[in-house]
């Protein structure tokens, strides 16, 4: 992307964001705790990102928004509908792999 000037390159990063978001969105199904032991990472860490970056840019959001955000609802609706009880196979992976964030 060396050749994109920096504001190209911002709208591109944001429409690959908007769209991960999408995604993770639709895939339901994906629990977070399968993304952190594939990934490292999981939809709360991204509401975390985009908090942090709010927060480096003086912009008012709360986590609670960051996560609704995110989550296309609010998270605790989210969990209720949609986050299974991790198994002990899960866990396991989880202590092994441990991201550090």
């Amino acid at each position: 992307m060396k050749d994109i000037d920096e504001k190209t390159q911002v709208e591109l990063e944001a429409a690959a964001f908007r769209r991960l978001l999408q995604h993770l969105r639709e895939r339901r199904d994906v629990q977070n705790i399968d993304l952190m032991n594939l990934a490292g990472f999981c939809r709360n860490c991204l509401s975390n990102w985009l908090k942090d970056a709010a927060d480096e840019r003086g912009v008012a959001l709360s986590k609670e928004d960051s996560r609704t955000h995110v989550y296309g609802m609010p998270y605790d609706e989210w969990k209720q509908l949609h986050q299974a009880e991790a198994s002990p196979s899960q866990l396991a992976d989880f202590e092994k792999s441990k991201p550090g964030h």
